[in-house]
């Protein structure tokens, strides 16, 4: 069992090695790319990642207040579901219409889970840094043919 203060430093040292080996990755429009703090550039629509104690998850999150809003984008998304598969071919994905992040926020996510690593568990990190990598370059390819249906 680890402290929160070892958790913490264990999370920050994960997310420190991640972004080092990510940094020579382009992203699909051959530009650098910050893979740890993607910005999708459209206000309430996130790409992100998630490493509780247990497993991890990377996806889509929509955060906008506004539930009819948020509802409206997931719905954008689900017609845009053959794309995802295509640009993912590795996955199916998670879809929440509805759910709370950790400070209970609703919030709406299309997501894939791994759940038998632990970002504490440094001997899991290289299954945790495949499974972030592939996942990002294909979240961000997808991102890169639909992003204009999002722009305001």
């Amino acid at each position: 069992m680890y402290s929160k203060q070892e958790a913490s430093a264990l999370r920050q040292a994960f997310y420190t090695a991640f972004g080092a080996y990510m940094a020579p990755v382009l992203s699909a429009d051959a530009e650098p790319q910050n893979w740890i703090n993607y910005k999708t550039g459209v206000k309430h629509i996130h790409i992100r990642m998630d490493t509780p104690n247990r497993g991890a998850s990377i996806g889509i999150v929509l955060t906008d207040p506004d539930p009819v809003a948020r509802l409206q984008v997931y719905e954008q998304l689900q017609q845009l579901q053959g794309i995802l598969n295509e640009t993912t071919v590795f996955e199916d994905w998670s879809w929440e219409p509805i759910t709370y992040n950790q400070t209970g926020q609703e919030i709406s996510r299309i997501f894939v889970s791994l759940e038998r690593a632990s970002v504490l568990n440094k001997a899991d990190w290289p299954e945790l840094i495949s499974f972030f990598k592939a996942r990002l370059i294909a979240l961000d390819q997808f991102w890169r043919l639909v992003k204009f249906q999002f722009e305001a």
